[in-house]
């Protein structure tokens, strides 16, 4: 923070920095919780009909393209360890407001997109097991709960993260449990992992599979939004984040085999609730309303993750100065950026009245993508400012090698999720627009009175 925003809130008796309140442990739980979330519940089904069988090969090219920008992320976080992320180093990197700010929004847009869109699968069919309620109003209620979550401070919202993740996990891994009795027991089909649909070239089929199965893999990016209420940021984050990308990517790719071995192809693509399959097909007798439960608390994690990331980000860019000084106001008990939270939720309820899952989705992964570009760059731009303090270094060739394979993903991407990444960003451009207008109205009324 700068100085003398912080000694104007002293003088408020009010909090000048977040409290440092995540251990290595919850950081590692917060990246495997925002990653290894709703996304693998939802989209094995969906990657099932692009590739065929043969599942895990796009999650394992999407978890390769995932660690290159996770590179250029473990680089900056240890140099700069402060709220803002992305955004932040952007500004740092190329000294252009408007654009950091699009960067920013394009951030907090797709993780209040990715949010929304579990929101609205909370209140859809995995809630649906148990009974029918309007799958919008559950969706808005259910954001309005993680706002509040978000709100109660970080130790309590990364406390409930990491008992929720623990839940999660317990979910898939009776998952692959499934999996190693289907193979001891014969009732398995190893070899229906390794079919491709018939009617596209493999390498077409395993890009296309890893466009789609990238959602269920993004989340790490988000842990570097905490980094100023992290311990000890730049000895603990490369440890988390590559940590916490391997666990993730281990879980994926034993959940995806189970999924095609147990499984029908065709039944895995045509069913909403895939995993749920494979607790219905599988050898063992585990209940099928108790998994639908652990779904339910995979989509809640993933949902107040995402919304704890927006929230400090918007935090970040305001003590930047890029944002409106408003938006990084600390509630003078819950240390938490209150305004901030509130202001992103209710762009959340917007979004869940207008939007629906697949394509507030795939509105994630375009947003999300273009930023990957853009801070495989900027670590590069950024070899150039040295910091006082010891940091980790990347080999230049993998933001080289990130920027290149996000261009590819990119490609693969529908023109209806273009359209509404474009509209957000267009959003965004006009919200900078009036902010600047209002910012030099205030500007010539002060010289005015002066």
């Amino acid at each position: 923070m700068h100085k003398s925003k912080a000694n104007a809130a002293a003088a408020q008796g009010q909090p000048s920095t977040l409290k440092r309140g995540i251990s290595p442990a919850l950081l590692l739980l917060f990246i495997v919780g925002d990653m290894v979330g709703g996304g693998i519940y939802a989209l094995v089904g969906k990657v099932a009909a692009v590739t065929g069988g043969a599942i895990w090969s796009a999650f394992l090219l999407a978890l390769v393209l995932a660690i290159f920008t996770a590179f250029a992320y473990a680089e900056l976080v240890t140099k700069y360890p402060r709220a803002g992320g992305a955004a932040s180093y952007v500004h740092r990197a190329f000294k252009t407001p408007f654009f950091s700010f699009m960067v920013a929004f394009a951030v907090v847009m797709s993780g209040v997109t990715s949010a929304s869109a579990l929101a609205i699968a909370f209140g859809g069919d995995y809630l649906g097991a148990f009974f029918e309620s309007p799958k919008i109003l559950t969706a808005l209620i259910f954001i309005a709960v993680v706002g509040m979550i978000n709100f109660r401070g970080i130790t309590e919202s990364v406390t409930v993260n990491a008992i929720f993740t623990l839940i999660e996990l317990f979910g898939l891994l009776m998952i692959v449990i499934i999996g190693v009795a289907a193979l001891t027991a014969g009732t398995g089909e190893p070899a229906r992992a390794f079919e491709f649909k018939g009617d596209a070239s493999i390498p077409v089929a395993i890009l296309a599979g890893a466009a789609l199965s990238f959602y269920a893999l993004i989340g790490f990016e988000d842990s570097v939004n905490v980094a100023e209420e992290t311990k000890n940021p730049s000895r603990s984050f490369p440890r988390a984040l590559f940590g916490g990308i391997a666990i993730a990517g281990v879980i994926y790719l034993l959940v995806t085999f189970t999924a095609s071995m147990v499984v029908p192809t065709a039944q895995l693509t045509r069913s909403s609730g895939p995993l749920l399959e494979v607790i219905k097909e599988g050898p063992l007798k585990f209940p099928p309303t108790l998994f639908a439960v652990i779904a339910l608390f995979a989509l809640s994690n993933g949902a107040l993750i995402n919304m704890i990331m927006a929230s400090r980000l918007i935090y970040g860019m305001s003590d930047q100065g890029v944002m409106p000084s408003i938006l990084g106001k600390l509630h003078p008990r819950r240390y938490t950026p209150w305004v901030a939270i509130v202001f992103t939720t209710l762009i959340a309820m917007g979004l869940i009245a207008t939007g629906d899952v697949g394509g507030l989705a795939g509105t994630t992964v375009v947003l999300l993508v273009l930023v990957f570009i853009i801070v495989n760059v900027t670590v590069l731009v950024l070899r150039r400012d040295r910091v006082a303090h010891a940091h980790f270094r990347t080999p230049v060739i993998f933001p080289v090698l990130g920027v290149l394979v996000c261009a590819g993903l990119l490609t693969q991407q529908s023109a209806d999720q273009w359209l509404r990444a474009g509209g957000l960003l267009i959003l965004g451009s006009a919200l900078y627009g009036v902010n600047l207008l209002l910012k030099n109205r205030l500007d010539k009324e002060a010289a005015q009175s002066a």
